[in-house]
């Protein structure tokens, strides 16, 4: 078993306590993972605090090498990071797979971006000059559904604009983290990057910490509104990555068979646990039956089991807590509707829960108004179009939506009305490292990727220079 340590001024550190890692497929300790206290928490903020003015000062193009560098190591080491991401989150090994793939690539776009300097105004006075000055010690805090590359993005976006970080992974997913942190370690200077673990009881002292400048968080809505609180102390930045309740909304010039399929795809992938994820779909009444049929037929055939077998389509629901809050929606689901799949755990160990389809449910159910965060999918009927853009807006998400339609025109239309950070026509989860996203209403403050999300990471300074003579 490999010995897992923090990461703490360029050394590795055992923690001050432990505590084990499970694996979600069948409830087994797969390792002990060191468990950070206060004091040593402090330290990593310290060490960051110590390293950021030679990092800061460092050229860009340098600071790029190093990053493309730890992007290059990360590929290297696919086959090893799959395999333990797999083991402690619990997707599919094709998926954990290409987790590890596009973190490597996203780390490498994000890396090769520019903050240039930009003339603002220039007249017969004088000339102002904008450019990009990093804040210094950045929290990264990232969730369990998509560890390596939502770390991967944070710090990135960071040590580019000459930041430096303490990372703190999800307590259930910390492994492949720590791993990624003992590797970047060598291409990096001491303090640089550190990264503590704990059981989610040093969330408020990171957040709190003066001698913190920004907080990056992805997480759930709850959690967030926490985060920006403790952070308000001393009016640190903070972007927040939260929860969605994301709408597809299908138009009735459709084939059922083909958009049914695109449905129960961004809905189930990572057995659901994508913030983005499709968690409720909008159906014409006059394919309604059909797609209905089409869903339950799928998700009937889907191979359910440990995501280490590579016949396996979908993994448990990651930690035991998740599993039973998706058991409580499932069962509210039987009273509201009509589950026509799935509904059922498995026998044995792990936390699995087999995809599931609620059809003839109303909007005021718990199944639609809450995120269900694991795979399960409510299909709403609806007979008027302008009926179903207003329901799919009445919410206080606003991450992400969908749009299925033979007409793009007709799709951008409906797109627009749609009160999201982002709305897709035709497609799911298309995100590109060049175009900056974030939530609206409750489903986040602030942007990542794009240079709108590098820019989180600085602050906006002007110099004035005055024309002489």
């Amino acid at each position: 078993m490999e010995n897992f340590q923090l990461l703490i001024n360029g050394k590795l550190t055992p923690g001050a306590s432990s505590m084990d890692v499970i694996n979600p497929a069948n409830g087994q300790v797969i390792a002990e993972c060191p468990r950070a206290d206060e004091n040593q928490l402090n330290a990593a903020v310290a060490a960051a605090k110590a390293a950021f003015p030679a990092w800061s000062m460092l050229d860009i193009g340098d600071r790029r090498q190093k990053l493309m560098a730890i992007a290059d190591g990360l590929e290297a080491k696919t086959g090893q990071f799959a395999s333990l991401l797999t083991a402690e989150q619990g997707k599919p090994i094709k998926e954990a797979t290409e987790e590890i793939i596009g973190a490597s690539m996203m780390m490498r776009a994000l890396a090769s971006m520019e903050l240039p300097e930009k003339v603002v105004m220039d007249d017969e006075s004088g000339k102002f000059i904008e450019h990009r000055s990093p804040l210094g010690v950045v929290a990264a805090i990232t969730p369990w559904n998509m560890p390596v590359t939502l770390l991967a993005i944070k710090m990135t976006s960071a040590l580019l604009t000459g930041n430096t970080v303490v990372a703190k992974p999800a307590p259930t997913t910390p492994l492949t983290s720590l791993l990624f942190a003992e590797m970047a370690d060598a291409h990096l200077p001491p303090g640089v990057f550190n990264i503590i673990t704990d059981r989610n009881d040093l969330g408020t002292a990171l957040t709190r910490h003066p001698d913190v400048a920004k907080i990056s968080f992805t997480g759930s809505c709850a959690t967030g509104k926490k985060v920006m609180e403790s952070g308000s102390q001393s009016l640190k930045r903070v972007t927040l990555e939260l929860g969605g309740n994301d709408a597809a909304i299908v138009l009735d010039d459709v084939d059922p068979r083909d958009v049914a399929a695109k449905l129960f795809a961004g809905a189930m992938f990572n057995c659901g646990q994508i913030c983005l994820a499709t968690k409720r779909a909008y159906v014409p009444a006059s394919i309604y039956d059909e797609v209905c049929d089409e869903l339950a037929r799928m998700a009937n055939e889907t191979r359910v089991g440990d995501g280490s077998q590579p016949d396996t389509e979908m993994g448990p629901v990651q930690n035991k807590m998740q599993f039973e809050k998706v058991k409580d929606l499932i069962e509210s689901a039987k009273a509201e509707g009509t589950i026509i799949a799935g509904g059922e755990t498995m026998d044995g160990p792990g936390y699995f829960i087999r995809p599931t389809i609620v059809r003839d449910v109303d909007e005021d159910a718990r199944i639609v108004k809450e995120e269900q965060f694991g795979p399960v999918l409510p299909v709403l009927r609806y007979d008027d179009l302008e009926d179903a853009i207003a329901r799919a807006n009445d919410t206080h998400y606003g991450l992400g939506g969908t749009v299925w339609t033979s007409d793009a025109t007709r799709g951008a239309e409906v797109a627009r009305q749609i009160h999201t950070g982002i709305c897709w026509v035709n497609a799911h989860l298309a995100v590109h490292p060049a175009v900056s996203v974030g939530g609206a209403k409750q489903s986040g403050h602030g942007t990542e990727l794009g240079a709108e999300g590098l820019e989180e990471f600085t602050q906006r300074h002007i110099v004035y220079v005055a024309k002489q003579g």
